[in-house]
């Protein structure tokens, strides 16, 4: 199999890693439009480059990984589609082509498959079924922030996506947090919004969101997002009458509340969490991985994804409610 990787950023090079981590025997090729991206991946990766889909040596390619920015993707996905190619994709941030490109797709009879990443962490995975077995509502406070500035450290806010009203630093927060949080609670019902500026950030969005959201079958949560916050937090509580659930963003700190023995215990859910150097102690390489596997596993033998386009429709739905 041949694999195209669109954008060869830190994203692009991430998924080059972990495809080659998957299946070492698969072709890559990237494509960049920067000579300096493509330079950096041939080192780094050891793989061929080109500035275009046009320039990749007339090899046929099955799948292509879309990992530019978020605006480009839709015109990216038709391309790559009519192409006859699979399609694996960063998050949108935005629902343009969605109709379109789920029609192509199952017309051309190819995957159409989207990242969500935090549906694939053994955490949230963890979460997920203590709260089901526990057979009663529960209700959770979760913040999430970084400052806007510490993201990405080597190029300026105002150069890349986030500096963008439609793609903005609080909507991809909520882009990566809300499926794993709609999947796990329900569906939301009633909502209400804070948002406000409380930086200098040279942003026309909102720098700070505080949200209740009431979801389906009586789960109520209170979600905190903003660019603001100087340290990078993501410190969640998930409480109830029999169960008390903590967690702050890395693979150590989950926890279960034993309310018998009245002591907090460690939940071991790695035999190895893989951190890659550079990075937040919040980003491992597992969950990316284990997304990988699950596109190529839909190739293969049709499986289903755990979230797909017409999920996140929805999604990006309740985001732009929230932004109003």
């Amino acid at each position: 199999m041949n694999v195209m990787v669109i954008g060869l950023g830190s994203m692009g090079r991430r998924r080059i890693r972990l495809i080659r981590q998957h299946d070492p025997s698969i072709g890559i090729c990237g494509i960049d439009t920067s000579e300096e991206r493509r330079e950096q991946a041939e080192r780094e990766c050891g793989i061929k480059t080109a500035d275009s889909m046009e320039h990749t040596l007339g090899k046929v390619y099955e799948c292509a990984f879309i990992c530019t920015s978020p605006l480009s993707h839709s015109g990216l996905i038709q391309d790559c589609l009519s192409r006859d190619m699979h399609v694996f994709t960063e998050i949108n941030l935005v629902a343009d082509g969605y109709e379109e490109n789920r029609a192509l797709a199952k017309a051309r009879g190819r995957v159409l498959f989207l990242s969500s990443t935090f549906l694939y962490r053994e955490e949230m995975r963890y979460i997920d079924r203590r709260v089901r077995e526990s057979g009663c509502p529960v209700s959770y406070l979760y913040h999430i922030g970084q400052y806007l500035p510490d993201w990405h450290p080597w190029e300026n806010y105002k150069d890349y996506f986030v500096s963008d009203r439609r793609t903005n630093g609080c909507r991809e927060i909520f882009a990566i947090e809300l499926p794993w949080l709609l999947h796990t609670f329900g569906a939301v019902q009633s909502f209400s919004v804070v948002k406000g500026k409380n930086t200098g950030l040279q942003i026309e969005y909102p720098d700070s969101y505080l949200v209740t959201l009431e979801h389906e079958g009586g789960v109520r949560g209170s979600l905190a997002v903003d660019v603001v916050s100087r340290k990078a937090v993501r410190n969640l509580e998930i409480f109830s009458e029999d169960l008390y659930l903590s967690w702050n963003g890395t693979p150590e700190s989950l926890r279960y509340y034993d309310y018998e023995r009245r002591e907090e215990i460690p939940v071991e859910l790695y035999e190895k969490a893989d951190h890659r150097e550079g990075y937040g102690s919040f980003i491992i390489e597992n969950s990316y991985l284990h997304e990988i596997e699950a596109f190529f596993a839909q190739v293969k033998d049709g499986t289903v994804p755990v979230y797909d386009f017409e999920k996140d429709q929805k999604t990006l739905a309740l985001i732009d409610k929230l932004e109003e």
